[in-house]
């Protein structure tokens, strides 16, 4: 049931209890969370954090709390299946579930007692009436009972008066048989188009905040997270650019009023003061934090303007440069070395050249947080160190001690393992971009027919990292850009992607990704997760679903053939 009243019906009800908080890993939940611990935090309320990276591990979590706790927090996941069925739970435990996976399960949306559904209402949900998905048996059956029930009692009548009573009651039952078969269709129909895509909708984070303000229990910390959840939407590309603008819109009505409810106090110039301002920055990974050179290479939107993996792509680049007239000494050197008189308006110089080069949208809307003077961050920065830690595959760390570390980095307190986070995102995108440049000149990219395919062979450089849905989804989104960028063939360039990627090598087990086709007009909706489920029934190839994100699964590598060839004939 979708919850009205956010703050008496969830937060009320939970303040005076202990929670279970499980939360997915990924950075949108990573801020969602933060902003409920500090809420808890000012109330003293007891919860345990549990995070859960699948469907398993949410099973086992709870199996393992379920005689502890009466009340469950579900951080983005739980709502696009039937939790209930999922759990098979007590009658009293109870879920607020805070998830941006779309469709909304239709039996999590039409239980009233368990499942809360902590859902902005203004998301274009679409849910079917109660009525088309949902039937009372009983009414068929009581009157499949009258009918029998006549023909014993009649006994008594004369036989022609009761065989033309029998032919009626038959008749009944055979046009209500028909109805019923009828009315089955249609669910299925409207169950089907219901549940054929996979998208995302308002960010958990956003929510979460948006809990706080109610509550006049918001600080500048949280709004902090809200933002980097919504960024975390637009880096991994979950939303369409219309919501990304329409919550930053939002969000910036919330930083307006921050600063301007500072601008009285005395301590608003103190040295570890927190000012978060709107930006029009430049799209270039980690700029400030990296050379300006490096930057640009590395960066998805510049890297397939200029196709930098081709001789004439670098000789392109290094035109810009000129065109831009800075020093190759001062870009080539950490952005915090470069002149002053080339910082202050570098942005402008930047979009001049860039528009002459045909790249018209190189600066975006977003937010930039100061903490005193030294320290500055983009939303972005904050969101690739963040994914970087969660994902690190560095040292053999447990996926509970990323966790937190990636937790810990969104306070303002642990700068340094941001930093930390930030070297670690600068190695995982150097590695996209090579990955990218060698899938590109050793034609890797395959069409299909219905779709566009790529698999990353073991033995690969930074193959290892590529086994995570985060790097994995953020180098499709990449190479599928960098192709449309490179290829002559129109038709390839309307098509969908998907990639595949060593997961254990000891096992034999690949992961498996598809993304819907690119364009700026996208709506992001992914119709992959229900053609993986289809086509691994079809022909018994042995699957893993266990991701929250139903376009994310794992696949035996002797199944990879029949299960692409399935895949063909079904989206053909």
């Amino acid at each position: 049931m979708f919850v009205t009243d956010i703050r008496k019906e969830f937060y009320d009800v939970v303040v005076n209890q202990r929670v279970a908080l499980f939360v997915s890993p990924d950075i949108d939940a990573l801020c969602a969370c933060k902003v409920l611990q500090a809420l808890f935090h000012c109330d003293q309320v007891q919860y345990t954090l549990v995070p859960v990276a699948g469907w398993q591990d949410l099973g086992t979590a709870f199996m393992e709390h379920k005689e502890q706790y009466q009340y469950f927090v579900l951080i983005n996941c739980g709502a696009n299946v039937d939790l209930l069925e999922t759990l098979q739970p007590e009658e009293d435990s109870v879920f607020f579930i805070c998830d941006t996976h779309r469709p909304v399960d239709v039996v999590n949306v039409y239980n009233d007692t368990q499942i809360k559904l902590l859902i902005k209402q203004d998301d274009d949900l679409g849910v079917p009436s109660y009525d088309d998905i949902f039937r009372d048996d009983e009414e068929d059956e009581e009157g499949d009972g009258d009918d029998s029930g006549n023909e014993s009692d009649g006994s008594a009548e004369p036989s022609g008066k009761r065989r033309r009573y029998d032919e009626d009651a038959l008749e009944r039952r055979i046009e209500r048989q028909r109805a019923r078969r009828e009315w089955e269709a249609r669910r299925r129909e409207i169950l089907f188009d219901y549940e054929q895509y996979e998208f995302h909708g308002t960010s958990a984070a956003l929510v979460m905040f948006e809990l706080a303000w109610v509550m006049s229990k918001d600080t500048k910390d949280m709004l902090w997270w809200s933002v980097i959840g919504v960024t975390d939407q637009w880096v991994h590309d979950k939303i369409p650019h219309m919501k990304y603008v329409t919550d930053i819109a939002t969000l910036q009505r919330h930083v307006s009023r921050h600063n301007h409810r500072n601008e009285d106090e005395e301590n608003s110039l103190s040295i570890d003061c927190m000012r978060i301002t709107f930006e029009y920055d430049l799209r270039l990974v980690l700029y400030q934090h990296w050379s300006l050179y490096e930057s640009i290479c590395n960066s998805c939107y510049t890297s397939c303007s200029f196709k930098l993996w081709s001789i004439n792509g670098q000789k392109k680049l290094q035109e810009f440069l000129a065109d831009m007239g800075l020093p190759l000494k001062q870009v080539r050197q950490k952005f915090n070395s470069m002149d002053m008189s080339i910082k202050e308006n570098l942005r402008e110089v930047i979009e001049e050249s860039a528009n002459k080069f045909s790249m018209k949208d190189i600066r975006v809307q977003t937010f930039a947080v100061n903490f005193g003077f030294k320290n500055r961050f983009l939303a972005s920065d904050v969101v690739h160190a963040a994914a970087a830690l969660l994902e690190n595959v560095e040292k053999d760390e447990m996926p509970t001690d990323n966790f937190i570390k990636a937790l810990d980095c969104l306070s303002r307190s642990n700068l340094e393992r941001l930093h930390l986070g930030i070297d670690l995102a600068k190695k995982k995108l150097k590695a996209i971009q090579q990955t990218v440049a060698s899938c590109i000149c050793t034609n890797l990219i395959l069409s299909q027919g219905p779709f566009l395919y790529c698999h990353l062979l073991e033995g690969t450089p930074d193959v290892k990292l590529f086994s995570k849905p985060l790097a994995l989804t953020l180098l499709c989104k990449y190479l599928l850009k960098a192709f449309i960028c490179s290829t002559r063939n129109k038709r390839c360039k309307i098509l969908p992607l998907i990639m595949a990627a060593p997961l254990d090598v000891e096992k034999g087990t690949v992961i498996v990704l598809g993304i819907p086709p690119e364009s700026e007009t996208s709506d992001k909706k992914n119709f992959f997760g229900r053609a993986f489920e289809k086509a691994a029934e079809s022909t018994s190839s042995r699957t893993l679903h266990d991701h929250f994100d139903t376009s994310v699964i794992e696949l035996k590598m002797e199944d990879r053939g029949k299960f692409l060839d399935a895949l063909i004939t079904l989206l053909s």
